[in-house]
């Protein structure tokens, strides 16, 4: 009964969320926060929880409040909410059995004051784990968009991910699209294409359509990007001429079209049943 009662407050909280999507969560956030829609952004990388990091804010703390836990603010339309916050410094190691990930996960679903989100990103870590399952679980009465699965070329990466694409069919999770990263690099001073993983049996586009996913398209390296991820900073913002911002910028509007198609729909047919009732 107790689960049921947890489960039901989930529930609730997510009626005031209207996409929610796992994703290489910050490149998106930064992007959807440019068109001035609220975001919330959830790391459940338990073990390694990188996004305070990767999104600057790795030293502010999270307050709890009587409407709940309050989120890290980075702007007034995207907050961010990760259990970095909660350890005492960044080398501390999360040394965690299955339950008590679970545990935090829906406390984190239940508690967080987001307030109305038009998106919830949230980062997971590689694999099909304990939090894929447990999320998977905990929305599971709601309407997911999807999950944005992100691979590199090669073929010792496809293998890993073509058993994630696996894992979202066999538990219903919609695949909105295969992300091919560090496609090829593009040196910054001569301009040539080089391929740093050969996509020896065909990339993320052949996997893709081996699965019949869509495929959102390819991001090219730059060593400019891991620099703004360690100083906290937005490529987006300060790479603003990089190959791999413009084709971001592409992927991203195909997220946002998806999702707003999937809303229109769910309108559609809550029209149509409130009609025939």
């Amino acid at each position: 009964m107790r689960v049921n009662i947890a489960l039901a407050q989930v529930v609730n909280q997510q009626e005031r969320w209207q996409h929610v999507k796992v994703a290489p969560t910050s490149l998106c956030a930064l992007l959807c926060q440019r068109s001035q829609t609220k975001v919330g952004v959830l790391d459940i990388d338990i073990c390694g929880p990188s996004i305070p990091t990767i999104m600057g804010v790795q030293n502010e703390q999270v307050h709890h409040s009587a409407s709940g836990w309050s989120p890290v603010y980075i702007s007034n339309n995207l907050a961010v909410m990760s259990v970095g916050f909660l350890l005492k410094g960044p080398e501390d190691a999360v040394i965690w059995r299955g339950p008590r990930k679970n545990g935090l996960i829906k406390q984190f679903l239940r508690d967080v004051d987001w307030g109305q989100l038009d998106y919830l990103l949230i980062d997971t870590p590689p694999g099909t784990s304990d939090e894929h399952l447990s999320i998977v679980q905990y929305l599971s009465q709601t309407q997911l968009d999807g999950a944005i699965v992100l691979t590199t070329p090669q073929e010792v990466s496809l293998i890993d991910v073509r058993k994630e694409i696996n894992f979202c069919q066999r538990v219903g999770l919609p695949v909105i699209g295969v992300v091919e990263n560090m496609s090829i690099f593009i040196c910054p001073k001569c301009k040539k294409d080089s391929y740093i993983f050969p996509p020896s049996t065909g990339g993320g586009e052949k996997m893709a359509a081996d699965f019949r996913v869509p495929f959102l398209g390819r991001l090219p390296l730059d060593s400019r990007i891991g620099k703004c991820c360690d100083e906290g900073k937005s490529f987006l913002e300060e790479v603003t001429d990089s190959p791999a911002t413009q084709a971001f910028v592409q992927i991203i509007h195909k997220i946002q079209a998806h999702c707003s198609q999937e809303q229109s729909s769910r309108e559609t047919e809550t029209g149509e049943a409130m009609d025939e009732g």
